[in-house]
């Protein structure tokens, strides 16, 4: 599985907890531009890590074949990120799922990303995890990314 966060700093922190719930999981150890071979990527694909915590920047030089799941943690601020984060998963005829946690503060971002794909994306609210009706959302913070330089 492959998970999608907004920033290196949220990859890090998510993939602290998915081990420490034990499942194998890698963050975002080393920004990087396309091309820039992500430093764990052989582990992923030999299937010893079960999930890779990425940024959009960090996940554009893995190809991984037969991907069955993509999940968006945090929503892309960047439509067009979406569309290159789903598509990581259900290449060359294989089946795939993308799946997109989406809170309050990212209604927005939802809407973009839907106007960008001419379609409205299904949506479930899981038992136990509703939203609370009284929350507000607040402007979401988005730091620029780095890259890391060619060697």
């Amino acid at each position: 599985m492959l998970v999608f966060t907004r920033t290196k700093h949220g990859a890090n922190k998510l993939a602290e907890q998915l081990n420490k719930d034990g499942i194998t999981a890698l963050g975002d150890s080393r920004q990087q531009e396309p091309g820039c071979a992500h430093p764990r990527a052989r582990e992923f694909k030999t299937a010893t890590l079960q999930v890779l915590v990425a940024t959009d920047i960090a996940a554009r030089g893995i190809d991984i074949d037969q991907l069955p799941h993509v999940v968006n943690y945090d929503l892309p601020n960047v439509p067009e990120d979406y569309v290159h984060r789903i598509g990581r998963t259900g290449r060359a005829g294989a089946t795939g799922e993308a799946i997109s946690l989406v809170c309050v503060d990212e209604h927005a971002f939802l809407r973009d990303i839907e106007r960008l794909i001419k379609r409205e994306i299904e949506s479930e609210v899981v038992a136990g995890f509703e939203p609370d009706r009284r929350a507000v959302a607040q402007p979401i913070q988005q730091r620029p990314q780095r890259a890391c330089a060619r060697q």
